[in-house]
């Protein structure tokens, strides 16, 4: 009879257990939505950021009257890839972003700076 209820009372302890786990686990997701749905606005900006960068590219690209296949097959990349970067889908690699500066003629901070809309420390 002892060892009956002693088990009886063991399981009632795991399944108190059991259940406070289930609710921790569903207070974290909770939380993590919530953090996830207020971060909205940090999100938006840095796609605007992405986009600024790929407006950039294009922008200089355009200014040298190059296409992206040319500009793709001299920094040894695909076509796509220079099409993702300029759509902001995809950020170039350091290398590559230094290479498109060479190409474009432009030094590879200005193209940052460009995103970032810094001035140029040169210029009053």
């Amino acid at each position: 009879m002892k060892v009956s209820m002693l088990v009886m009372i063991l399981g009632l302890a795991f399944r108190l257990v059991v259940l406070a786990g289930a609710v921790y686990l569903a207070i974290l997701v909770i939380r993590a939505l919530r953090k996830y749905l207020r971060s909205g606005p940090a999100r938006k900006e840095k796609a605007q950021d992405r986009r600024s960068l790929g407006e950039v590219l294009k922008e200089q690209r355009l200014r040298c009257q190059m296409t992206q296949e040319f500009v793709a097959e001299t920094l040894g990349v695909s076509r796509q890839a220079v099409s993702k970067w300029e759509r902001g889908e995809a950020d170039p690699s350091t290398a590559n972003l230094l290479a498109l500066g060479r190409l474009y003629g432009v030094p590879a901070e200005e193209l940052l700076r460009a995103v970032t809309g810094e001035k140029n420390a040169d210029t009053p």
